[in-house]
């Protein structure tokens, strides 16, 4: 399957960022817009209640099965917004950090953003993504 993906760095913009500033897909893509992926098991329980880095973790694991389902891979992801439940810049990191894990060296342009609650009783972590596949 070939990649659709192009990720862009900015020689003018800082290199501390630990994604890349932009991505393209081209016009003949198919693009794939994920529903937020939540810290949910397969009977719909919230795991890791309490853990940051766990529910970043359940949260990716199921992006992928998402991607999975739609045709995508990890590497097809064009962007992502981590969000995370707390005022607490170190939790965000510590969200963020299993993440970028889990995209490895497809480090595409990504927003982390505190919030203030989510959508389920006990949740922390939640993943959105966009994805681009040529079929």
């Amino acid at each position: 399957m070939p990649q659709a993906v192009t990720l862009i760095g900015a020689e003018a913009l800082s290199d501390v960022a630990q994604y890349a500033y932009a991505a393209t897909a081209p016009a003949n893509a198919r693009l794939v817009f994920l529903a937020g992926s939540c810290p949910l098991d397969q009977d719909g329980t919230i795991v890791g209640i309490g853990d940051y880095a766990v529910q970043a973790g359940r949260a990716t694991e199921n992006m992928v099965l998402a991607l999975t389902a739609a045709g995508a891979r990890i590497q097809d992801v064009i962007s992502t917004r981590v969000l995370v439940a707390s005022p607490d810049q170190a939790d965000l990191v510590r969200a963020w950090e299993v993440v970028r894990d889990a995209l490895a060296e497809h480090n595409v342009p990504s927003t982390l953003l505190g919030v203030t609650v989510l959508g389920y009783t006990g949740q922390l972590v939640e993943i959105e993504a966009v994805a681009a596949v040529i079929d």
